[in-house]
């Protein structure tokens, strides 16, 4: 039997992040050979990972970073089976350390075939996943390049985001960590309005209506206030045939009211804004651009931006939550 030094014990585990016993049993059974108890250790990663494959990985830690340069971003999930595993610093490190190997990549399938010391990042998976003893898998994967980027990893590292600025001036980081952040808090999944698909928007209309009407059905029942029913919900649907009807009938409106028409040019702004505000409910919901920003509801995410003469490019968002 091979005389195992707790100095090659302790060279095995820094290779690999096994364990010290995992590490003492893998050497003694390759007789002292590092390579053969390398080896040793994948197989048994390698079987660990066999029998948890149908294991949900629901937990885990979504990791941004950006190179030095703040030209390219990468966001990367690191998946697993338990918040236990998910809260562990040895975890948080390794899925902090694949995020950087993902900045040079552009897709999940290269990432993942990317170099991890002597392995590549998937070997690497299905080892930690023989130390760990719980299924590991990349969840999310998402890389953006541009003049500017910057990203926000919110607190318990269930949410990263990644956004990218038309140009690299001054405050361009704090704009960028403030619109990560926006895009962290407020669930955003498409940059504006003007990036949806017809057939969406026309789907989500006829589903909230849906909701409505049932919800109005009950509230009639209870004797309770009805809710109205919404002709448009994205700025998309406000054409400038819309606006132009709907300046119309702000105007027929002011007249019933006996307002004088010497004063109209000052009250339509108004009405027309909130006439939009009211029938863009999906925009604010999911564009990014399109949402009253959080540090100050009077203006949008998109107003605050040209603040520092800047537009959002492109966002990216992972999260586990």
């Amino acid at each position: 039997m091979a005389n195992i030094t707790a100095a090659e014990v302790n060279n095995l585990r820094k290779s690999t992040g096994a364990g010290m016993m995992d590490c003492k049993n893998a050497l003694v059974e390759a007789e002292g050979d590092f390579d053969k108890a390398v080896s040793i250790l994948r197989k048994k990663g390698q079987k660990v990972a066999a029998n948890r494959a149908d294991r949900d990985t629901s937990e885990g830690a979504v990791i941004a970073k950006v190179n030095d340069a703040k030209t390219k971003g990468a966001i990367i999930s690191l998946n697993c089976e338990t918040d236990f595993v998910a809260k562990n610093d040895s975890f948080v490190a390794l899925a902090t350390e694949l995020a950087t190997i993902a900045l040079d990549y552009t897709t999940k399938e290269d990432f993942l075939n990317a170099p991890f010391g002597e392995m590549t990042v998937a070997e690497k998976l299905i080892e930690q996943t023989g130390v760990i003893g719980e299924k590991l898998e990349i969840g999310g994967f998402e890389n953006v390049s541009g003049p500017f980027v910057g990203s926000y990893i919110h607190v318990g590292n269930k949410i990263a985001t990644l956004t990218v600025l038309s140009a690299n001036v001054e405050g361009a980081e704090v704009v960028a960590k403030d619109v990560s952040m926006q895009a962290a808090a407020m669930g955003a999944t498409t940059l504006s309005y003007k990036d949806f698909d017809p057939s969406f928007v026309a789907s989500e209309i006829e589903a909230r209506i849906a909701v409505i009407e049932k919800e109005n059905i009950e509230s009639a029942r209870l004797g309770k206030t009805l809710k109205n029913i919404p002709t448009f919900i994205s700025r998309s649907q406000l054409t400038d045939e819309v606006i132009e009807q709907t300046k119309l009938k702000l105007k027929e409106e002011l007249k019933a009211e006996g307002k004088p028409e010497a004063i109209w040019d000052k009250i339509l702004p108004g009405k027309l804004e909130r006439f939009i505000s009211d029938n863009t409910t999906l925009d604010h919901e999911l564009c990014l651009l399109d949402q009253n920003f959080i540090k100050d509801d009077k203006i949008t995410v998109a107003e605050y931006v040209k603040t520092i003469g800047v537009t959002v490019v492109d966002f990216k968002r992972v999260s586990l939550v």
